[in-house]
C-alpha cells in the first residue's frame, strides 16, 4: 500500500469549508483598489461586480443594507477602493470578496465621474442658458433647502434680515452621506408641487445651499436625481453650495450660481434703505418734473409782464378824449337850450286870444252842419236783431237735449259720458238713462226678447194740411 493510502479522503463540501475557514481566517479584513467591471444590482437590492487590475480579477458582492449606503452611483470604469473581507462560495469554488464599504479611489476618480455625469446631462440640455429664468425682484417668500443645525441658515437669515426681512420657509434636509442627495430631491420638488394660496405659502425663489468642503462632501449635489429635481422645478432656483472655488452640477442646473450662501441671500433680495432712498429720490424727481413747468411758466410769465405798458399809460387816451367829449356835450346842451328857448319865443309870438276864439269859433259851426240821420242807426239795429232772434230758434232745435221731449232718451256712463254705440254700452257696470223728466240707472244685459226680430213699427202719419205748420227755423 503506498504511503498515505490510510488517509481519510474528505468530500468537496469538507474541502470547501475548510477552504472557506481558512480564507476568512486569514482574510478577514481586507482593502482592496481596481476598477469596477459587470457591475449589477439585484432586485433583492444586493450589489454584484468585479474588481480587476492589469492581472487579476475578484469577484464582489454587496449585500443590500451597505449597498443602499454608497454615497455615489457605482459605473463600469470607476477606480474604487473596497472595504471587507475574502470568502469563498463554494457552489462555483471561487473566493469573493464581501463588501462592506465602497468608496471612489481619489480625487482623480470623482472628478472624471463627474465629468462624465455632467457631459451626459449636459448633453440632454439641463444646462442649457435658454432654460435659465430671472429671479424676481423682490420675493415675498423665500424658500431654503439646507441643514437646520447648521451655520449656512444662520448666515441666510441674518443677510436676509439686513438687506430686506422676508419670509423664510426652511425644508430641513441632510447635506452629506446617504440619503441626502434624495432628501434635497425631494425638498426642492415638494416647494416647486406647492400651489398658490395654499396652507403652505408657494416660495417666490429657492435657495439650495451647503457649506464648503471636499469633493467628498459635498458629492450629494453632484447626484442626478438632485440635478435633475433642480432642472425640473418651476420655481426660480439659487445654488449656494461650498464657497466661491467649489463647483457642483447643482450649480449648471440652477437659474443662478450664488459663490456662497450669504451670496445667495444678497442675490435673492435688494437692499431695503437703497429702495427707499431710490423710491425717495424718484418722488423728489417727481416733484422736480411736477413743479419745473410751473416754475418756467411764472418766469415766463413774469418776463412778459415786463414787456406789457403799465394800465394807467393805456388809460391816459382815453381819459382825456373822455374829458374833452364831456366838455363838448356841456356845450352842445347849452347851445341847444338856448336855440329851444329862442323857437318857443318866436311860437309864443305868434299865438293870441282873439286867434284861438277864431278858430274855435270855426269848428263850432262845422259841428252845427254835420246833422245825423236817425234811420242811418236804426236800421242795423233793426238787422241784427233779425238775426239773432233766428240764430236763437235754429240753438232751441238743435240742442242735444231737445229730442228728450219726442220720448228719446240719453245714455251715459258712470262719468256722464254719452255712448253713442252698443259695444261701448255692454263694456260699462253701470249706465244712466236720460229721460225728459230724469235720469235712471240701468245695468245693461241681453235679453232674448229685446234681441228678437220685432215687427216693423207702425207707419207714421203725416202731418194733415190742418195741422199746425211746423215753425220756420230761420223766420
Amino acid at each position: 500500500m503506498a504511503q498515505g493510502d490510510n488517509a481519510q479522503p474528505l468530500t468537496i463540501s469538507e474541502i470547501s469549508a475548510l477552504l472557506k475557514r481558512t480564507v476568512e481566517d486569514r482574510f478577514g479584513f481586507v482593502r482592496l483598489r481596481g476598477e469596477l467591471s459587470g457591475v449589477k444590482r439585484a432586485a433583492s437590492g444586493h450589489f454584484y461586480c468585479a474588481l480587476k487590475d492589469e492581472g487579476a480579477v475578484i469577484d464582489g458582492v454587496m449585500w443590500k443594507g451597505n449597498a443602499a449606503r454608497m454615497n455615489f452611483r457605482a459605473e463600469d470604469g470607476l477606480e474604487v477602493i473596497a472595504t471587507g473581507k475574502l470568502t469563498t462560495y463554494p457552489g462555483r469554488s471561487k473566493y469573493q470578496i464581501v463588501i462592506d464599504s465602497l468608496e471612489l479611489a481619489g480625487e482623480g476618480a470623482l472628478l472624471a465621474l463627474l465629468e462624465k455625469t455632467r457631459a451626459r446631462l449636459a448633453a440632454e440640455g439641463l444646462f442649457d442658458a435658454g432654460r435659465k429664468r430671472r429671479l424676481p425682484f423682490l420675493p415675498q417668500v423665500i424658500g431654503v433647502v439646507t441643514s437646520p443645525t447648521g451655520a449656512v441658515i444662520r448666515d441666510i437669515l441674518h443677510r436676509l434680515a439686513d438687506r430686506f426681512p422676508s419670509h423664510v420657509i426652511v425644508w430641513p434636509v441632510l447635506v452629506q452621506g446617504n440619503g441626502a442627495a434624495e432628501q434635497v430631491a425631494a425638498a426642492v420638488r415638494g416647494f416647486s408641487a406647492l400651489e398658490a394660496g395654499g396652507a403652505v405659502p408657494r416660495p417666490d425663489v429657492v435657495i439650495v445651499a451647503r457649506g464648503g468642503g471636499s469633493i467628498e462632501d459635498l458629492w450629494s449635489f453632484n447626484e442626478e436625481v438632485v440635478v435633475r429635481a433642480i432642472a425640473e422645478c418651476s420655481i426660480p432656483v439659487i445654488s449656494a453650495v461650498g464657497h466661491e472655488t467649489d463647483t457642483t452640477l447643482a450649480d449648471f442646473a440652477a437659474d443662478r450660481r450664488a459663490p456662497t450662501p450669504t451670496a445667495a441671500a444678497e442675490m435673492a433680495v435688494p437692499v431695503r434703505a437703497d429702495l427707499a432712498f431710490t423710491l425717495s429720490d424718484l418722488a423728489t424727481r417727481q416733484r422736480r418734473a411736477v413743479y419745473r413747468p410751473v416754475e418756467l411758466g411764472r418766469e415766463r410769465l413774469a418776463a412778459r409782464v415786463r414787456l406789457l405798458p403799465r394800465p394807467e399809460n393805456l388809460l391816459q387816451p382815453q381819459a382825456q378824449r373822455l374829458d374833452e367829449l364831456s366838455e363838448r356835450l356841456r356845450r352842445a346842451l347849452g347851445d341847444r337850450s338856448a336855440k329851444g328857448r329862442e323857437r318857443l319865443a318866436g311860437a309864443a309870438a305868434r299865438l293870441s286870444p282873439s286867434l284861438l276864439a277864431r278858430t274855435s269859433a270855426e269848428a263850432q259851426r262845422r259841428l252845427d252842419r254835420a246833422r245825423l240821420a236817425p234811420a242811418l242807426i236804426e236800421r242795423p239795429l233793426r238787422d241784427g236783431i233779425h238775426r239773432l232772434t233766428a240764430l236763437t230758434r235754429v240753438m232751441s232745435q238743435l240742442h242735444p237735449e231737445k229730442p228728450l221731449e219726442r220720448g228719446y232718451a240719453i245714455i251715459r256712463d258712470a262719468s256722464g259720458k254719452a255712448l253713442t254705440t252698443r259695444a261701448e254700452a255692454a263694456g260699462e257696470a253701470l249706465l244712466q238713462l236720460q229721460f225728459r223728466d230724469g235720469t235712471l240707472a240701468a245695468v245693461p244685459g241681453d235679453d232674448p226678447a229685446a234681441t228678437a226680430p220685432r215687427s216693423a213699427p207702425p207707419p207714421r202719419k203725416r202731418p194733415s194740411a190742418s195741422s199746425p205748420a211746423q215753425d220756420d227755423l230761420f223766420g
